[in-house]
């Protein structure tokens, strides 16, 4: 009883469409499909900016620090 049937999303998908509309959705469809895109093509930018091997440098030594307050 906890999961839906086709036939449950298949009348929730009509009334979406009743709703919205199919116009209104194909445009939300193409926007979120560009969104994604442009993302994708952000990350690539990304990463082809810096290169792989270069990165933090760390040099295994630990710094220990104390925070004072002015005074």
């Amino acid at each position: 009883m906890g999961s839906l049937s086709i036939w449950h999303w298949l009348i929730v998908l009509v009334i979406i469409m009743l709703v919205f509309g199919t116009k209104k959705l194909r445009n939300i469809g193409s926007d979120l499909g560009g969104a994604v895109k442009g993302f994708k093509e952000g990350i690539k930018e990304g990463s082809a900016d810096k290169p792989a091997s270069e990165g933090p440098q760390q040099s295994g030594k630990t710094i220990d620090v104390e925070a004072k307050e002015k005074s």
